[in-house]
């Protein structure tokens, strides 16, 4: 564990003091406290491994992309680094409220505002990617720029995680892979214009801040169809019918998006194979199978 006096007095000065560390439960990459200064201030700490320490980075690219599109909330970091062999991220801390009155509704037409910013300027020379590869969860995310989303989710989504995924596949499966993704066309659409995305949104992924409103964590960005961070929310037992009819009123939703539904969602089933095991691997073949017809 790294020596969080030290670094709360590298940041803070030499009068400030740790008088709580609290470890928080939830996720499954980082080491995560609730740091507690005698002042009364609190810190979110995440801290990994010295050969970890590009999480960090890449979820600060992330968040600032977010931030930067000025119309819902992340928490902002303070800095990240390596201190006592160990590479941290020290973060603003967002103590839970009540939810605020028409909190569903002001999330979807946030999360609605945020894919209708103007992405062009994240994915210079083309419309969807980022500026650099990040994660998925431990997995990690190939974020190549291409001008066609389509192009886009067979080249960095599917192919390389079903590259990743063939010790679970049989000759058989892989065959319906490669079918699927020669006629993906079939079965996606271009979008309008290009969205910013969180890339990671489920349950897990937002908490309640301290002014009732719902904020964005732990980021998985990249620009591309808006449709695969709703398909996302669904993956895992979705959100309040509120969210979604607030963000279509303020969006729109095209129509089809229920029958493109389950091939977004088809690239987090795949990371889930591919970084727990097995037991995804039924999941990911009923829907390449309802994709192909077998």
């Amino acid at each position: 564990m790294i020596d969080i006096g030290s670094l709360i007095i590298r940041y803070f000065g030499p009068e400030a003091a740790v008088s709580g560390l609290r470890p928080v439960s939830g996720g499954d990459i980082n080491d995560a406290y609730l740091v507690s200064l005698s002042d009364g201030r609190q810190f979110f700490l995440k801290e990994n491994s010295r050969q970890n320490a590009d999480f960090f980075r890449a979820e600060v690219q992330g968040l600032k992309a977010i931030r930067e599109t000025n119309v819902i909330r992340v928490p902002e970091v303070i800095d990240t680094g390596i201190i006592s062999g160990r590479s941290y991220m020290l973060m603003e801390y967002l103590p839970g409220a009540k939810k605020i009155t028409g909190y569903w509704e002001r999330f979807g037409r946030e999360l609605a505002a945020m894919h209708r910013a103007p992405a062009i300027q994240i994915t210079p020379g083309g419309k969807y990617g980022f500026t650099e590869d990040n994660y998925i969860g431990a997995g990690e995310q190939t974020n190549t720029i291409k001008s066609s989303w389509i192009e886009f989710f067979r080249d960095c989504r599917l192919a390389v995680q079903f590259r990743r995924a063939v010790v679970y596949l049989d000759s058989s499966d892989r065959n319906k892979a490669i079918h699927l993704m020669d006629h993906l066309e079939d079965y996606l659409c271009e979008p309008k214009y290009p969205s910013l995305l969180h890339g990671d949104l489920w349950s897990g992924n937002f908490v309640t801040g301290p002014d009732g409103c719902a904020c964005l964590i732990d980021p998985a960005v990249y620009v591309g169809h808006a449709e695969a961070d709703l398909a996302m929310t669904e993956l895992f037992g979705g959100f309040s019918s509120i969210f979604y009819d607030s963000y279509r009123e303020a969006n729109g939703i095209e129509a089809g998006y229920e029958d493109r539904r389950d091939l977004y969602n088809l690239y987090h089933l795949l990371n889930h194979l591919n970084l727990f095991g097995g037991g995804y691997y039924g999941s990911v073949m009923r829907i390449v199978r309802r994709y192909t017809g077998d």
